[in-house]
């Protein structure tokens, strides 16, 4: 699982296409949403919208690149 670093300033994921949403930070790209939860664990969660294997793209390359996330 992987979680945003607690020393990390959310405001960072906004360079990275994330929009802060009713409490958590997503990046919505039609087939496939990223959450960052920022109230509790900090977790990265993905989701689909008809619960079907989907391809990622490279967000999740580029946040641990950036050093903004952590393997728990």
């Amino acid at each position: 699982m992987l979680k945003i670093k607690d020393d990390v300033d959310l405001k960072e994921l906004e360079k990275f296409g994330f929009n802060f949403e009713y409490g958590f930070y997503e990046k919505e790209l039609g087939y496939l949403t990223y959450y960052a939860n920022i109230r509790g664990d900090r977790v990265i969660e993905i989701a689909t919208y008809d619960g079907e294997e989907c391809v990622l793209d490279n967000t999740l390359y580029d946040l641990i690149q950036a050093g903004l996330v952590e393997k728990v």
